[in-house]
């Protein structure tokens, strides 16, 4: 692994070059098995050329050049002089082989005679199971391809074969044999010449590709300087998503969505620093409020106030309310971190129908005089009862806030649709300016803050019953009309069929 990691490490480190050498490695390797196929092929053509040649060249030897005892026939006149006059039976065959050439004789017996021996190259000699096997094919008249072998001095020669005698039964072999280092010098030639073309063309690839691969990676470069310009405060630039590569713009795709995401999340955290800032500005406001009322009185009884009985009633009852007023508030901003951590929750099969009756006696007596209608149809449904109880009640507690106590009219309606179950409160109070709907579920955010100081409301309420209803799966919504009321509708699935 390290081996591996160092030759990386050592390796050219730029894509372009890596893909121009890794390209040239592979034309490299594709010309070099050119070569060598042609290599192959143009030897195997050039011996069986040759070959051929000499079979032609083998049945056109007249029998005086192999028969010594033979008469000669058709002999040609030669020069009556002291050198030719020397020579006698074999001697005296004309010499009608170039010095490259050799004739051999194999009797049927096994005999083998060198018939070129001293005045042209050296037959080569094989074995005497292939001269029989070479033998029983011709008698079976089978085909007899050339041979590729060495003399005794090492010469290289291709030899082929021609029965004499009777068809059916030759008396031996004639063997014809070539040097075939003509034939590996033309070999070499191509191959040279083939090699001289194959470096001209990888030299014109690389000054062709060069141009080619720089605007294959522009789209690539282009990348690498925008993620330069990118940094936490510049998440907005965005690539091109139609480059003319496949991949680029996959790649140019996933990092645009990457990059939407940290923005997101950028927002997001942002949007969560204000919120907190708000939220601990507004928690400290309302804890110091019932705090400074309750030190205000104790700095007053400590005055000598706890010695009148109407003041120390006065004080206590304030401070009651206060501590009642902080303890709530405190409660609410437990039960939000716990919502917000994981919320619990203790799903029961419950009738919502049910669940509203038993809930309206207590519900009127909070109306204080105001006028309660409730709807409800059986819905069975699964949730956790204790939190949508909350839910009512907020619901309820808000309708109340905003409605007048003499002619206020509070409706309450349970339904269902084929999969949710819907909860509606609304009343015919003063109503919500459309500015103000969007942030209503937003903690601590009142519309009024002297109504909601009169009222004691913290503006936790309604983003309890949000995180209960989002831990349900459901969903909040609010519609309201100035001086004409509002309706808030909470819907959340779970509806059992019965």
């Amino acid at each position: 692994m390290n081996i591996r990691m160092r030759a990386r490490r050592s390796g050219p480190t730029s894509l372009r070059t890596q893909l121009l050498s890794r390209s040239l490695i592979v034309l490299g390797l594709l010309l070099v098995l050119i070569g060598a196929l042609q290599y192959i092929l143009m030897k195997n053509a050039l011996f069986r050329n040759q070959a051929d040649s000499l079979a032609l060249q083998v049945r056109s030897i007249p029998a005086e050049l192999w028969q010594p005892d033979r008469e000669l026939r058709s002999r040609p006149a030669i020069p009556n002089n002291d050198a030719h006059s020397d020579h006698t039976g074999q001697g005296d065959r004309p010499l009608l082989f170039l010095p490259n050439m050799s004739l051999a004789k194999i009797e049927a017996g096994g005999n083998y005679a060198d018939l070129t021996a001293d005045n042209g190259l050296a037959a080569p000699k094989l074995t005497v199971e292939t001269y029989a096997s070479i033998m029983e094919r011709f008698k079976e008249r089978q085909l007899v391809t050339y041979e590729v072998t060495e003399n005794a001095q090492g010469d290289q020669q291709i030899v082929v074969f021609r029965p004499y005698g009777k068809p059916d039964s030759p008396s031996g072999i004639l063997q014809l044999g070539m040097d075939t280092q003509p034939l590996h010098a033309v070999l070499f030639r191509q191959l040279l010449i083939f090699g001289v073309l194959a470096i001209l063309a990888m030299a014109g690839g690389v000054a062709l590709y060069l141009p080619l691969l720089r605007r294959t990676l522009y789209p690539l470069n282009n990348m690498v300087e925008t993620v330069k310009r990118t940094d936490a405060g510049n998440l907005a630039e965005r690539l091109p998503l139609l480059q003319g590569q496949q991949e680029i713009d996959r790649l140019a795709e996933s990092f645009n969505g990457m990059l939407e995401r940290l923005e997101n999340a950028f927002d997001a955290e942002r949007e969560a620093k204000e919120q907190m800032r708000r939220f601990i500005a507004d928690a400290s406001h309302e804890l110091r409020t019932p705090l400074t009322s309750i030190h205000g009185f104790l700095e007053v009884l400590g005055r000598g106030a706890a010695d009148n009985p109407e003041q120390l009633r006065t004080a206590l009852s304030s401070m009651h309310g206060e501590s009642k007023r902080m303890k709530k508030l405190v409660e609410d901003l437990l039960l939000l971190a716990k919502l917000d951590r994981k919320p619990e929750l203790h799903l029961q099969d419950i009738r919502l129908d049910q669940l509203l009756l038993e809930m309206e006696p207590h519900l009127r007596m909070l109306a204080q005089g105001r006028n309660v209608t409730i709807q409800a149809v059986p819905v069975l449904c699964r949730c956790d009862s204790d939190k949508i109880k909350q839910v009512i009640y907020n619901l309820f507690h808000n309708a109340v806030q905003h409605s007048d106590s003499a002619t206020g009219q509070i409706t309450i309606t349970v339904d269902k649709t084929k999969d949710l179950a819907v909860l509606q409160v609304g009343d015919n109070g003063s109503g919500i300016p459309k500015e103000h709907l969007p942030h209503l579920f937003e903690r601590f955010y009142r519309i009024d803050e002297s109504r909601t100081r009169q009222h004691g409301g913290a503006g936790l309420g309604l983003s309890i019953t949000q995180s209960i209803i989002d831990a349900h799966g459901g969903h909040m919504s609010v519609d309201s009309t100035v001086n004409q009321g509002t309706v808030f509708r909470a819907e959340w699935p779970g509806i059992i069929p019965y």
